[in-house]
């Protein structure tokens, strides 16, 4: 029986599309150049975004190994990240559990939609990152880029954002003229004219 409304699987499946896109779209790129990310080039980067698609698809199935969420480096980063999306798509769209755990997220277990929601904002901040990276940019249709907003918004700021290995950075001015996806990304501690230095 699903658990997650048709709509909000068909978003989410969008989500990650962006990151696909995205992430093909820099097949050509050398993987050491920077990113957004600090600290991060495009190898670490996309070792990341595969760990955390293996990880959420393992808990859609109804996994609790926190081992799943373990970074390994990819042979083939690309194509690694490719089938790790593709992956966690089809893990969400055939989830039936009510609850998921999510061990590196307190406290820990999670409504199967809330989680859903988790990994539809990484897909689509994360697709920004790669984006940028090469220079390029990612258009967020007008149905997923208010919802990739509300769970924006509702992203907890404070210390916690300053802790080591935070996934989101310590939130950045928004005005009432900044345009949607902007205001996500500076919500979640991206700078929305970051451009890699060359």
């Amino acid at each position: 029986m699903r658990t997650i409304a048709a709509e909000e699987l068909a978003r989410h499946e969008r989500a990650v599309r962006l990151s696909i896109d995205a992430v093909e779209a820099a097949s050509d790129a050398s993987l050491s150049i920077e990113t957004p990310c600090a600290g991060w080039d495009l190898r670490a980067l996309l070792d990341h975004m595969g760990t955390q698609n293996r990880g959420f698809a393992a808990a859609a199935r109804g996994a609790n190994d926190p081992a799943v969420w373990t970074v390994h480096p990819a042979v083939d980063p690309i194509g690694d990240y490719v089938r790790s999306a593709h992956d966690v798509v089809e893990a969400f769209a055939t989830c039936e559990a009510r609850t998921v755990l999510l061990p590196e997220i307190p406290p820990g277990e999670f409504p199967a939609a809330t989680a859903l929601g988790f990994h539809l904002i990484d897909s689509v901040v994360h697709a920004w990152d790669v984006a940028r990276s090469v220079g390029g940019a990612i258009a967020v249709d007008a149905d997923l880029a208010p919802a990739a907003l509300r769970i924006a918004e509702a992203v907890p700021t404070g210390t916690a954002r300053l802790r080591p290995g935070a996934a989101f950075g310590p939130a950045l001015e928004v005005t009432d003229t900044t345009a949607t996806l902007a205001r996500i990304l500076r919500i979640l501690g991206r700078a929305p004219e970051w451009m890699p230095r060359r």
